[in-house]
């Protein structure tokens, strides 16, 4: 994953965060009980916990997991 791929979902999801469409509107309700701003929410806290799995796993620099030769446990 290159750095525009991550810049442009940390970006997007920045955007989708402002949601002043559902602020004033408790109805249509989902699933016949839940408020569309808290299903919204659910649905926008799902996608970011995926984006930053995909960022861990694809973006994280892999130079960061290596120990120092001084620090390393000896046998």
């Amino acid at each position: 994953m290159n750095r525009w791929t991550a810049s442009s979902l940390i970006a997007l999801l920045y955007v989708l965060h402002q949601d002043f469409w559902f602020w004033r509107e408790p109805r249509p309700l989902v699933f016949g009980f839940m408020p569309v701003g808290l299903f919204y929410h659910a649905a926008f806290t799902v996608a970011c916990a995926l984006v930053m799995w995909l960022l861990v796993a694809r973006a994280w620099p892999s130079h960061l997991e290596s120990l120092p030769p001084a620090s390393r446990p000896r046998p």
